[in-house]
């Protein structure tokens, strides 16, 4: 496999263009950007795209940067093991693995690849990660209260003119890496207490410029939860990402937003009892899985 560089690239180009239509937390929608075909493929999944998600590195799959790429599981509708097609796995090689936390995981996205399978690219763009490389970026005045989980503050995403140069930088190097599309992680900072006055519309812009962000470097993307937004949002997204839907009583949406328009969802749940959500995913044609929160290779059982 031929070496890769990687550089976090300053903050010109798109942004900086959206930034000159739009300005910070600009209160009219963004336009929709299409994804640009000249820069990539595009990728769209099939509405029955049966995913992974594995965030954890495990260290019997270093060669693969930590990723069980070879995964196979028994789903709730059959008896005979089954492969997932698409992996959503973070940006960068774990720590543990790579022994720096800087290392895209190209080793994981030609291995996916080479099985003839497609990856997404996990990137958080509304909270601020300590173990981040460009988590020096950041400056004290984006960083918001703790959101829950060790080293993570919100971001006020308001602040688009300081953001939105670092996400550029983070989705070219998921494009550098051969991903195929992005996944935006904590994207709905408006409805949790962030220690920002964040509203509903600023949401909707920050969330519409990352989508175009994707697009103008030829990769799809998803809509992470954010449920509350569905209307307004699912134009700009190409597929959705969702936690605990059916936990929460959260799934109608999808269909309406997203399936009815050929976009692909993909459910994860994590607390409930394969047959209390896998018959209504599936009548849906959402490809769920129950996973566990940590988000290693395994537990792993998709419901079809």
């Amino acid at each position: 496999m031929r070496r890769m560089h990687f550089r976090l690239l300053a903050g010109v180009g798109f942004a900086a263009g959206v930034l000159a239509m739009h300005g910070d937390a600009a209160s009219a929608a963004p336009a929709l950007v299409g994804c640009d075909t000249t820069k990539g493929a595009c990728w769209h999944p099939a509405l029955n795209a049966r995913w992974q998600y594995q965030l954890q590195a495990v260290s019997g799959y270093n060669p693969t940067g930590g990723i069980n790429v070879g995964i196979v599981a028994t789903p709730y509708t059959g008896v005979s093991p089954v492969a997932p097609s698409v992996f959503d796995i973070d940006l960068f090689v774990d720590e543990s693995i790579s022994g720096n936390n800087s290392t895209p995981n190209t080793a994981a996205v030609n291995a996916i690849h080479a099985a003839g399978k497609k990856a997404i690219c996990y990137v958080s763009a509304g909270t601020w990660e300590n173990w981040r490389a460009d988590a020096g970026q950041f400056p004290r005045s984006v960083l918001g209260n703790k959101n829950g989980w060790p080293g993570e503050k919100w971001l006020d995403i308001r602040q688009t003119s300081v953001l939105l140069p670092i996400m550029e930088a983070r989705v070219q190097n998921c494009r550098l890496a051969g991903f195929d599309g992005v996944e935006w992680d904590n994207v709905d900072g408006y409805s949790n207490r962030t220690g920002f006055p964040l509203r509903y519309e600023d949401q909707i812009t920050y969330d519409a410029q990352l989508a175009n962000l994707a697009h103008a470097y030829g990769l799809t993307v998803a809509l992470k939860n954010d449920v509350e937004q569905l209307a307004d949002l699912g134009r700009y997204f190409d597929y959705a990402v969702n936690e605990q839907c059916q936990q929460y009583g959260e799934c109608g949406g999808y269909t309406t937003y997203f399936l009815a328009n050929g976009k692909t969802v993909f459910q994860v749940e994590y607390k409930l009892n394969l047959n209390r959500f896998c018959p209504a995913a599936n009548a849906d044609n959402r490809n769920a899985i129950l996973k566990s929160f940590d988000l290693f290779d395994t537990p792993y059982t998709p419901c079809r």
